[in-house]
C-alpha cells in the first residue's frame, strides 16, 4: 500500500516580495494551480517561484510545520534559511526588468 507523503511548500511572490506557504500531497497539481491563477489566494499575488518544499509522512506534521512558517518567528527562519535563494531570486528579478 502506498501511503500518501505531505509537502510543505514555500512560494514567493515576485509581484509583492513576500511568501505564500502551503501543504499538499500533489505538488505538481498545487503549484499549476497557483501558476495558471485558479487558485483565489494567490492569483492576484503571481508570479511565483518555489523557493522550498518539505515533505512528511504525517498529515499532522505536515500542518505543525506550515503553521509554525506562518508565524513570524517562522517567516524569519525562512529568510535566514533560504538567505541566498532569496537573493538570488530578486537579483534575477532586477535583471529583467
Amino acid at each position: 500500500m502506498k501511503k500518501l507523503l505531505y509537502c510543505v511548500y514555500i512560494l514567493f511572490s515576485l509581484k509583492d516580495n513576500k511568501f505564500y506557504i502551503g501543504y499538499t500531497t500533489n505538488l505538481h497539481e498545487r503549484l499549476t494551480s497557483h501558476i495558471t491563477g485558479n487558485s483565489k489566494s494567490t492569483e492576484p499575488r503571481r508570479p511565483f517561484t518555489l523557493l522550498f518544499c518539505e515533505y512528511y509522512l504525517s498529515k499532522h506534521d505536515a500542518t505543525r510545520r506550515e503553521k509554525y512558517f506562518k508565524t513570524t518567528a517562522g517567516k524569519k527562519t525562512l529568510r535566514i534559511m533560504l538567505k541566498e535563494s532569496l537573493n538570488e531570486v530578486k537579483l534575477q528579478t532586477t535583471s529583467k526588468e
